[in-house]
């Protein structure tokens, strides 16, 4: 499938694009978002991260044409400072989506809809695989890690079976994961809106990426770089990031609030795109 930029109008817009201003992409993805502020306004530059560096290999792909306006770092954003240096911006884009491209790589680990190996990794810079943690984190530390980024009621039936079957065998493949995942939930959980794997595989991949961690060093560096009037724009996808931008915006006192609520796609947005049903968009300015 092919990595579709969320709210990707409304967001560019939010970050009032000026002439021979300087953006930070710090999700870069698929290189949507980059190319719709550079397209906005002919010299302007855009400072792209990603922590992936097949991300990084597709985007310049498909943003050659506009190569001399585009520097391109293989960062996990907690290290935007990195790349930025003493460069101040006029604006910064947080897109906290998993690219398509990502999901959709039976053999990155992040889908139990196919058999691969537990990695999860969006990047080499992370600590441990999915694997690891599945077979290794004991059950009460597992337990808590699922309930808590992956908002589960189901955490403690679902850590005691996960425990149970590596028991007998190591759990190696996605395939596996979903199948204890399966049997340890009760039977109407098994066939509601979303597949009873989800939360737990979202848990274990924000562990595993420490997302979170990354989203509150970033946010504070992205806030200090950004010059007077510039935009924060931050799209999230579930509630503890949400929760994370919200707290973040009240909390510093050079940023003013643009969206009083949360900015969230419309109707056939959402038709077009799965993916973008759960997106939110918070948007601060620097005062």
């Amino acid at each position: 499938m092919k990595h579709v930029s969320v709210l990707l109008a409304e967001t560019v817009e939010f970050l009032k694009v000026r002439p021979g201003g300087i953006y930070l992409d710090a999700t870069l993805g698929g290189g949507g978002h980059t190319r719709k502020i550079l397209e906005t306004e002919n010299d302007c530059k855009v400072i792209a991260l990603d922590r992936d560096l097949k991300a990084i290999e597709i985007a310049k792909e498909n943003l050659k044409e506009y190569k001399d306006r585009v520097s391109f770092f293989n960062l996990n954003f907690r290290k935007l400072d990195e790349a930025l240096g003493e460069t101040k911006i006029d604006g910064a884009l947080f897109d906290l989506g998993v690219s398509s491209f990502q999901l959709d790589d039976a053999g990155r680990g992040f889908s139990f809809r196919e058999a691969a190996p537990l990695d999860m990794r969006m990047g080499a810079d992370a600590k441990y695989n999915a694997g690891e943690l599945v077979n290794e984190l004991p059950q009460e530390d597992l337990e808590k890690l699922i309930r808590t980024f992956g908002e589960e009621n189901f955490a403690g039936r679902i850590a005691r079976v996960i425990v149970e079957t590596r028991k007998v065998k190591r759990i190696e493949t996605t395939i596996e994961l979903a199948e204890a995942i399966w049997q340890a939930v009760p039977s109407f959980y098994r066939h509601g809106k979303i597949h009873p794997s989800t939360r737990t595989f979202q848990a274990i991949r924000i562990a595993v990426n420490d997302e979170l961690g990354s989203l509150k060093e970033g946010l504070v560096k992205a806030s200090s770089s950004l010059v007077k009037g510039g935009r924060l724009c931050v799209i999230s996808f579930h509630s503890m990031e949400d929760r994370i931008v919200k707290e973040f915006v009240k909390g510093d006192k050079t940023l003013e609030p643009v969206t009083k609520k949360p900015l969230v796609p419309s109707d056939s947005e959402t038709e077009e795109n799965r993916r973008s049903r759960s997106a939110k968009l918070r948007v601060a300015e620097k005062i």
